[in-house]
């Protein structure tokens, strides 16, 4: 327990412990742990850690797993049903004592001779599953399994902090992002805390949204908005822009300008998006939707980037004329019937004048000046 204070990842100590076990002369030749992890794709993943691995191999699983045959007729299942105490199987039974998991023959298979599982078991009623195999003839002995279960309860401690830990993180980056997260638990959660940063920004917006809603069943709804997320998202993030936040039917991203092919990044993930609406819009048409229109708007500067709120609730966000200005240009986009539009300082930036068409000088709602608005 001290000496794992340093160490972040419950994978990295639990492949030290199985190494040090073996040292102290315990035949573990397999281990394995089994989380439950709150994740939007994910329910679950396990650490698998062979004798002679120096890493552990992580595997994640998808809800609905737990429908799945090889799940149900698992010792796996059966500790997360209710079993207490521990699961024994001894692996070197007879040919006509069949074990009545298939995964017993998998074990055998590989060279182990005994198998034994626990419940891994967390507060306020949480539990995990931690496993051990071993290779040995004769498997462990009655003193070998006395000394691993005495050690559950203070790895149960170490791992369940690690688990937090994560959880908490992977929670931030699924409520405001990769980037965001890393700035909260670094420690900026004091109100007015923030940075001013260069970003191109990126606004979307949903078209006739209210009147969708309005008719549609709401299951209808939420598969046409996780489709319409689904198709401008994904193409943000895999060129490295980091959404903050969805606004009902529009989402606000950023494209940090310290990244210097973020413009170019940028437009690579319009273009993807709109292919991906494309596609999307097609499935529409198949079960008698409507196609999806959508509006955005592009612009590039300075924004304070940081915490906005109450007292009690704040949000990670941007703000400044930056991003009141790709708001308006989103909101001309039903003007003018153009879906993407950019603004002159972004296309410059981007250096693609000339792939662009130059729609003319736009006064926009709030602004003084008009200012050059370009379309693909």
């Amino acid at each position: 327990m001290t000496e794992t204070r340093d160490e972040r990842f419950i994978d990295h100590i639990f492949v030290e412990m199985c190494d040090r076990l073996n040292e102290a002369g315990l035949p573990v030749s397999r281990g394995t742990l089994h989380f439950r992890i709150l994740h939007p794709q994910w329910l679950g993943a396990r650490i698998l850690w062979l004798k002679g691995m120096k890493e552990a191999e992580i595997q994640t699983f998808d809800y609905g797993v737990e429908d799945t045959a090889q799940y149900r007729n698992s010792p796996i299942n059966e500790l997360n049903s209710g079993a207490s105490g521990m699961i024994r199987q001894r692996l070197e039974a007879a040919s006509g004592d069949a074990p009545p998991y298939p995964l017993y023959d998998d074990l055998r298979a590989e060279g182990h001779t005994d198998y034994i599982a626990w419940q891994l078991k967390h507060t306020l009623g949480k539990h995990h599953i931690i496993t051990f195999s071993s290779d040995r003839p004769g498997g462990f002995s009655d003193g070998d399994i006395a000394f691993l279960a005495d050690l559950l309860p203070a790895f149960a401690l170490v791992s369940e902090i690690r688990l937090k830990n994560r959880l908490a993180r992977t929670l931030l980056e699924t409520y405001v992002g990769p980037h965001a997260s890393e700035q909260i638990l670094a420690g900026a959660t004091t109100r007015g805390s923030g940075v001013t940063v260069g970003a191109a920004i990126l606004i979307c917006d949903l078209r006739d949204f209210t009147g969708i809603s309005d008719m549609w069943p709401r299951d209808d709804v939420i598969e046409l908005l996780n489709g319409y997320f689904d198709a401008m998202a994904e193409p943000i993030e895999r060129h490295g822009g980091e959404i903050l936040k969805f606004m009902g039917d529009g989402l606000l991203a950023i494209f940090p300008l310290g990244n210097t092919n973020a413009c170019r990044d940028l437009l690579a993930a319009i273009r993807e998006a709109q292919t991906a609406m494309a596609a999307l819009n097609e499935e529409n048409l198949k079960k008698g939707h409507e196609a999806l229109g959508y509006g955005i708007g592009v612009h590039v500067g300075d924004v304070m980037y940081g915490n906005i709120g109450s007292r009690s609730r704040l949000d990670f966000t941007v703000i400044g004329p930056t991003v009141n200005i790709a708001s308006r240009l989103e909101s001309l986009t039903k003007e003018i019937g153009r879906p993407v539009l950019l603004s002159r300082a972004f296309v410059e930036m981007a250096g693609c004048e000339t792939k662009l068409e130059n729609l003319g000088s736009h006064l926009l709602r709030g602004l003084s000046e008009p200012i050059d608005v370009f379309a693909f």
